[in-house]
């Protein structure tokens, strides 16, 4: 990109939200503008040539557009719904609480649990392939018939069966290993160059290298990823008499899962420099030995004679799939005695109660669990497609799938249940204060207003709601950690509904149709989120809804889990933070503007910048979500130590615009309704600027329609925006230092 004029001008760098907008649209160089009506219906007007270059206030525009780095093609937009579980537990881990003697025992219990989604991984595959397929299925008459793609294997003894159908998870393992590995290569060139001296953990956010860290996990979570397909496939053979052979081979599964769950719980170790590369060595080591292991258990399998033990279900895989959710359950146990006893206590600080990390993490787990039983669910029904009764796959599923199945609805519909009461519950409140707000918002309004006053009112009052949001998702996360639990229920032999009618008399029928629903409404979720990935690729106005989650969970390096989808900030941080140098050493100062998160990607770029480039940048800031979302949601990383810091970075020519009607932006210093006193000794106080929103509740002689509300959006071309601009644009030419003189 060529670099601006040199006529000395300030330079205001517009970075979007989660809108994903184009640059066109960021810049305001449409070749219309619109001067009356709504979105359903407006009129346009040409815009003015000189708008094409410079904005209404005379400076040089510019926009950053970082909206295709989460997703940038549908299939790596679908690819973050499948890996959405493993993203949730990457997000944990950096929720955790601001006291720095919990971080390593947070980082060690978030990253046992994303092992575990890995071991979940494979396993779910491999109920399909070697419990349902090769067990099930191939020891029934009349499954395979019809089936040319299962015949062949009929006929085949049950190890060299077991063995080619191992193949399958031993694929997908490679698949995701070679999916995750490929980012790593796409970010190298955007590194920061030098360190800021920032002592706020946001600013290291984007300046790391994360690379030689995601690869010891990746090479951990391979080697254990492999070592479960072992395990799996020795307790099979160890069913029908355990020889030595047996035993060595599954002590030396045993000591591979050992030593990738040791390096995990030991962060000193795993979180080593980028350059120090002692540890890389053994992590390559363990991954290549547990690939040699698979090879050999395979070959193993084939050279067996021992006959193998006859049973309705691959022997071992029940009770390895309760012993798997048996230790999230108590890792989530774990991590939530520490959150507890870790949290912020003082007053007024309680980010979901200090259990953020927990509810993430339990996400997680649960939306894991119901992907992988959903997986097993679907392919039972499909082989037992056309297939009499009796004469199928007599088994079914897992009843640990069965019983996951009912704990995740369960969650989600006490969820829904409570929420609706909430809703309820709150609404008189909210729309009393937001009553409150409109009243001195607009005094003496005429009697014709009083249908847009209630619509002001009404979008006040669901923005309030955000706040309502925390009891939920703090129910929400500890019914799916119960749910977790419950799955364990399944080795006693019980299935949900016999469990229910025998302790609370409703009868065993509706519990069943209740599970096959749920099964459905699975489906349904996975399929919503599947076509909400490609809307939110190819609809702009949709993603503004659905974005967020995406955006939110990408910004985070890959701290937890390898699988997760790339972290963005790795490129758009060092890459905002070289422009805006560039810039300033061509002699520009330069005015930032971020909405919504990209106010979050500058935050960290400030907290970058060397003193003497920061020293000539202003940041205006709109629709921000620093303080309501992410000093709630990570504590650890945006306090009010790091608020300030920015402050001081860019010597408090930071301006704040926030609305009552905005559900995910707000103020992040002071919430005065009022102006700030013109002299006061604290300059953040004068940092948070509260538009009123509507501009008007009247129409106006030129229009048609009132004035829209505008909530979360954008407003670059109201009024107030192009003060704020003119403002700070004056203040940086308020500065007696001469330019920097370029390197």
């Amino acid at each position: 990109m060529s670099g601006p004029d040199t006529s000395g001008e300030v330079v205001e760098l517009r970075v979007h939200g989660v809108s994903g907008a184009s640059a066109g649209e960021v810049l305001g160089l449409q070749q219309t503008a619109q001067v009356a009506g709504d979105r359903s219906g407006g009129f346009y007007r040409p815009r003015p040539r000189c708008s094409e270059t410079t904005g209404a206030h005379g400076v040089t525009l510019e926009a950053y557009r970082w909206g295709d780095l989460p997703s940038g093609s549908a299939a790596r937009t679908l690819a973050v719904v499948f890996l959405l579980p493993f993203m949730l537990v990457n997000v944990a881990i950096w929720m955790r609480p601001a006291n720095p003697g919990s971080a390593a025992t947070v980082k060690s219990l978030c990253r046992v649990l994303a092992l575990t989604l890995t071991v979940l991984y494979v396993l779910a595959i491999a109920g399909v392939a070697l419990d349902l397929i090769g067990w099930k299925c191939l020891s029934s008459p009349r499954c395979p018939t019809g089936r040319s793609w299962l015949s062949w294997l009929n006929e085949r003894p049950v190890g060299p069966r077991l063995a080619v159908l191992a193949l399958v998870p031993a694929t997908a393992i490679g698949l995701i290993w070679r999916i995750s590995n490929r980012p790593g290569r796409t970010f190298d060139a955007f590194r920061a160059p030098d360190q800021s001296g920032s002592v706020s953990r946001l600013g290291t956010v984007g300046q790391w290298n994360a690379e030689p860290l995601v690869g010891r996990l990746r090479s951990i979570h391979v080697a254990a990823a492999f070592a479960t397909l072992d395990l799996t496939l020795l307790l099979a053979r160890a069913a029908g008499g355990a020889t030595a052979a047996t035993i060595a081979l599954t002590v030396a599964t045993g000591v591979t899962l050992t030593g990738c769950v040791g390096l995990l719980c030991t962060p000193p170790l795993i979180d080593r420099a980028p350059d120090d590369r002692r540890l890389d060595g053994i992590t390559r080591t363990l991954r290549t030995a547990a690939i040699v292991l698979t090879i050999v258990v395979l070959a193993y399998l084939l050279a067996s004679p021992q006959p193998w033990h006859e049973g309705r279900g691959l022997p071992g895989y029940d009770a390895t799939l309760a012993g798997l959710f048996i230790a999230q359950t108590t890792l989530l146990v774990a991590l939530s005695v520490v959150l507890l006893w870790r949290r912020n206590r003082e007053r007024g600080a309680t980010p979901l109660f200090g259990l953020g990390a927990l509810v993430i993490a339990a996400a997680g787990v649960s939306l894991a669990v119901a992907y992988s039983a959903e997986l097993v669910y679907r392919m039972a029904d499909f082989l037992d497609r056309d297939v009499p009764t009796g004469e199928g796959i007599a088994t079914g599923p897992p009843r640990a799938y069965t019983w996951a199945i009912f704990g995740f609805f369960r969650a989600v519909l006490v969820t829904l249940i409570v929420a609706g009461l909430v809703i309820l519950i709150s609404r008189r409140g909210r729309r009393r204060a937001a009553a409150a707000i409109v009243a001195c918002d607009y005094p003496d309004p005429p009697a014709e207003a009083r249908p847009r006053l209630r619509q002001v009112r009404d979008a006040i009052a669901r923005a309030r709601f955000t706040e309502k949001l925390v009891p939920l998702a703090v129910l929400y996360g500890c019914l799916s950690g119960l749910g977790t639990a419950t799955t364990t229920i399944g080795l006693l032999g019980h299935f949900p509904g016999d469990v229910i009618e025998r302790n609370a008399g409703l009868p065993a029928d509706a519990v069943t149709f209740g599970i096959a629903f749920g099964s459905w409404v699975i489906a349904a979720i996975i399929l919503g989120l599947i076509i909400g990935g490609v809307f939110a690729y190819r609809t702009v106005p949709y993603r503004r809804h659905v974005g967020v989650l995406w955006d939110l969970g990408t910004f985070w390096p890959r701290a937890a889990h390898p699988f997760a989808p790339t972290c963005y900030a790795e490129r758009a941080v060092p890459e905002l933070t070289r422009r805006i140098t560039y810039l300033v050493e061509s002699g520009h100062p330069v005015l930032l503007t971020g909405h919504s998160h990209g106010s979050v990607l500058l935050a960290a770029t400030v907290l970058q910048l060397p003193p003497q480039v920061a020293s000539r940048v202003a940041l205006l800031t709109h629709g921000s979500p620093l303080r309501r979302l992410y000093a709630r949601l990570f504590p650890a990383y945006v306090d009010d130590a790091a608020l300030h810091e920015i402050g001081r970075r860019v010597g408090w020519r930071w301006v704040n615009l926030w609305r009552d009607s905005d559900p995910i932006g707000g103020w992040i210093f002071s919430a005065h309704r009022s102006p700030a006193p013109a002299t006061t000794s604290d300059p953040a106080a004068i940092v948070d600027r509260r538009q009123r929103d509507p501009d008007d509740v009247v129409t106006p002689a030129s229009d048609s329609v009132p004035p829209p509300i505008h909530g979360h959006w954008p407003d670059e071309s109201d009024e107030p925006f192009t003060e704020m601009v003119r403002e700070l644009v004056q203040r940086l030419g308020e500065r007696a230092d001469p330019p920097v003189t370029p390197t």
